[in-house]
């Protein structure tokens, strides 16, 4: 009996040394009620309960935990009033652990008529942990929500927003009440936060399947993020007959309801972690708060995008959320934005708008909305797009056009922009058509301001027959289709355009007593004239005359200073922080009668939608005024968020719930138009024009899937990568590929030089012009490695004088093109060239 005892204490001992030594070989603990594991990865940490329930119920990131509550991270199928998930399963599932892996078994939930059946694998053999759900359904099932699965992040304010794979935003700042949802087409969500600068990317892979994400905030003031993975696409359950609404308040059902087959499924989340700043940061920004900045091109800029097909500039959380293709500025957001998810994202619409936006006839539709209410009776299409009910707004077609060439400077995709062709070539030729009088003008459908009938994007203002402002626009689409249309190798089509921009520029010049815009008395360009010769808009329309200057219209420089300086004389007296739509009043009768007395909304109130515009127009002109307008609207963002329609003339408030992402274009104008980032089809065009204060600013910028560092600074601009560096004294081109860099002299689209080396290299422009040639090469190394620098654009089989560090040199003739080849030259640490003819 006793040796029974002994040998019963041996095993069991021997049993419990054994439990032990698993459950610290599995990082599990063991509580009265519940089993856990931690699952970790370099910056994630997780634990999985597994005791009738499978749940995630912590998730730290960097060290910050964004979930701790009971609900945390589970899968669920609704059907009807029914909700089935994994927070109350049949029985318990089964732990087994791999090398780098877990893997929980079993996990079954559902009642008599649907049984859901899973196992979780996590694999954390990388940087990330991916989790794979294996997914089985008794049989087919109409479910009105899938989560595959849902995370309940502890509270509303735990991440800013959340990036999505398409390159647009769910900002959490516009879930101002419970239960707003915002549902998109995505497969891929980066949260994040500034302040703490911890990021979270979830990506998910569903071979075979379609994807769908929605935001809530939930009735306790929690983040509600669901991941929805179904056969076919997700539809929208708002409104009914149009089913197009993303964003909803009081409920939380975005989508329709979607059968599922029964069998088999599977999908992979994988989650990691990323630093804010160091994907997002900006660099050194002097003179302007580099944090506002950043905050406003992060956010504002992208509330514009809808959806993964739907890219605009009014945001997703207007109540009947319109996008307006008359607004030629959707590309040149992403300038700012600078996220390739952005570009790519936009690309992917563009595709969209060129098949479901034009009519047969080439006539672009100005708008798309959630629902029908702003269209005019009988004219929308099955997908959303739309004649708006304020009149035919005909800036719709030169605004395609514009951003399809401005999305090509950015991505340099010439095989992309070719599938544009045809559809932009419609787009342009269905309102050149218009030009009844062989003038140059093209010609609205309205032949006068009695009509009450809009044509452009001051929408119930009555512009009519011969309108500048489409014209403006018009010029612009011209100039850039035209240069596409060369590389494109259709010169017919290009002369055509180009002839047609240079009569429209020549007649838009001319005073309004010859059937021009330019209004002597007024100093300033009008808004429109009548079929009957009467002028209309004589009352300083920002946007036109912005536009004229900024689009090089209007090259007489003594017109250009005259009209900024009166603008800028009554934005003193005013005191105005932005420039209005107007700087006086229209006359009565020239648009929605509500507008009077002035100031109100479109007869001049302020609207940040023309800020880039605005600082460009000013940039060339005088640097600090285009500064001083950026600054101000920087402040305002630090007091209200910019997250309103306009401005009030009066009180200078916020107006309007139709929040526009165009508030940040005069951010986006600081860019383009100040730092002169201008990426180009073949290039990154820099063109600063700096005030003082901004000497010493270090950007980092986004080009080509490379990561590109710009500096700024007194006559002294710079662009590199890891490899490579121009320094030049003037505006220049930069573009690199392996092993060779181009550098393009000022504003030409042509290389000047062509070097070719393995080893890091340093350019400095000393001088290039017609007759001298200077340039220093520079490394940290000296090398005996060759070499080789291709001097181009000389003037063809002409001699010049080459020498080396000032020493005497030889003549080289250069080649029938205008090239000389400089070959297995090694470099020293530095090394100075000089050609001269």
């Amino acid at each position: 009996m006793f040796l029974k005892r002994i040998i019963a204490i041996v095993l069991v001992s021997a049993f419990m040394l054994i439990i032990s030594a698993e459950s610290k070989a599995v990082n599990t603990t063991i509580a009265p009620k519940q089993q856990s594991v931690t699952i970790n990865s370099r910056q994630l940490n997780m634990t999985l309960d597994y005791v009738k329930s499978a749940r995630i119920s912590s998730l730290i990131v960097n060290g910050q935990k964004v979930i701790s509550n009971d609900d945390g991270i589970f899968t669920s199928i609704k059907v009807g009033d029914n909700i089935y998930s994994s927070l109350h399963l049949k029985s318990s599932p089964v732990l087994v652990r791999g090398k780098n892996s877990i893997r929980v078994n079993g996990i079954k939930y559902g009642d008599a008529n649907l049984t859901v059946s899973e196992n979780w694998i996590f694999d954390t053999s990388g940087p990330s942990i991916k989790w794979t759900i294996e997914r089985s359904l008794s049989n087919p099932v109409k479910a009105d929500e899938v989560a595959s699965p849902v995370f309940n992040f502890d509270n509303i304010n735990t991440w800013e927003g959340a990036y999505q794979g398409y390159g647009g935003l769910a900002w959490f700042y516009l879930f101002n009440e419970k239960l707003c949802t915002y549902g998109v087409h995505s497969r891929s969500s980066s949260f994040w936060n500034s302040k703490t600068g911890n990021g979270l990317n979830i990506t998910v892979a569903a071979s075979g399947k379609q994807v769908a994400m929605k935001y809530t905030r939930t009735n306790d003031d929690k983040l509600a993020y669901t991941v929805s993975i179904g056969d076919n696409a997700f539809i929208p359950k708002s409104d009914t007959g149009t089913n197009r609404r993303r964003f909803i308040r009081g409920h939380t059902d975005v989508w329709s309801a979607q059968t599922l087959a029964a069998g088999k499924s599977t999908q992979t989340l994988t989650l990691s972690y990323f630093d804010f700043n160091e994907r997002y940061g900006r660099g050194t920004l002097k003179g302007v708060d580099g944090s506002q900045v950043s905050a406003v091109l992060n956010t504002i800029a992208r509330i514009g995008v809808i959806d993964s097909l739907h890219f605009g500039g009014n945001s997703w959380h207007t109540p009947y959320g319109p996008i307006c293709l008359h607004e030629q500025y959707i590309a040149q957001l992403g300038l700012g934005i600078n996220d390739p998810q952005y570009l790519k994202g936009y690309q992917s619409c563009l595709d969209f708008y060129r098949d479901h936006a034009i009519k047969p006839d080439g006539r672009v539709y100005p708008r798309w909305a959630y629902t029908n209410e702003d269209a005019m009776p009988g004219k929308f299409n099955k997908y959303g797009f739309y004649e708006a009910q304020w009149g035919i707004l005909m800036d719709s077609n030169p605004d395609l056009v514009t951003n399809v060439a401005e999305l090509y400077d950015m991505n340099g995709d010439l095989h992309w922009v070719k599938t544009h062709q045809l559809s932009c070539e419609k787009a342009l030729d269905w309102i050149l058509k218009r030009d009844s009088n062989n003038n140059g003008l093209v010609e609205m459908m309205t032949d006068n301001q009695s009509e009450k009938k809009s044509s452009d994007w001051i929408d119930i203002i009555w512009a009519s027959y011969e309108n500048a402002f489409v014209n403006a626009k018009l010029y612009r689409a011209l100039v850039k289709w035209a240069a596409i249309e060369h590389q494109l190798g259709n010169t017919v089509k290009a002369k055509y355009y180009e002839d047609f921009a240079a009569k429209l520029k020549a007649s838009f010049n001319k005073p309004v007593t010859e059937g021009g815009f330019w209004d002597e008395e007024n100093k300033c360009y009008v808004h429109w004239r009548d079929k009957d010769g009467t002028i209309h808009g004589r009352n300083m329309v920002t946007p036109v005359n912005f536009m004229a200057i900024a689009y090089e219209i209007c090259d007489n420089a003594d017109r250009k200073k005259t009209i900024l300086d009166a603008i800028e004389k009554q934005m003193e007296q005013e005191k105005l922080f932005f420039w209005p739509i107007a700087m006086t009043s229209y006359e009565k009768g020239e648009g929605n009668d509500w507008q009077w007395p002035f100031p109100n909304y479109e007869n001049g109130d302020l609207f940040l939608s023309w800020g880039s515009i605005g600082v460009r127009a000013y940039a060339s002109y005088d640097p600090a005024l285009a500064l001083k307008y950026v600054k101000n609207v920087l402040h305002q963002y630090s007091k209200d968020g910019l997250a309103f329609q306009r401005y009030g003339r009066l009180k200078q408030d916020g107006l309007g719930d139709d929040i526009l992402s165009g508030n940040s274009l005069a951010i986006v104008g600081l860019y383009q138009a100040i730092y002169g980032i201008n990426p180009m089809y073949n290039r990154l065009y820099l063109e600063p024009h700096l005030s003082p204060e901004l000497y010493g600013t270090a950007l980092n910028y986004n080009f080509r899937g490379q990561r590109v560092n710009i500096l700024l600074d007194n006559n002294k601009y710079a662009i590199s990568n890891k490899i490579f560096k121009i320094i030049a004294p003037y505006n220049f081109g930069f573009y690199t590929i392996k092993g060779q860099l181009f550098y393009f002299d000022r504003n030409s689209a042509k290389t000047s030089l062509q070097i070719t080396s393995a080893q890091p290299l340093t350019i400095e422009i000393k001088n290039w012009d017609h007759h001298k040639i200077e340039f220093s090469a520079m490394t940290d190394k000296a090398s005996a490695q060759p070499v080789s620098y291709v001097v181009r654009q000389l003037k063809p089989d002409t001699y010049y004088s080459v020498n080396m560090n000032g020493t005497a040199g030889k003549k080289i003739k250069s080649d029938k093109n205008g090239d000389i080849l400089l070959s297995n030259e090694s470099v020293s640490h530095s090394t100075t060239f000089t050609l001269e003819r």
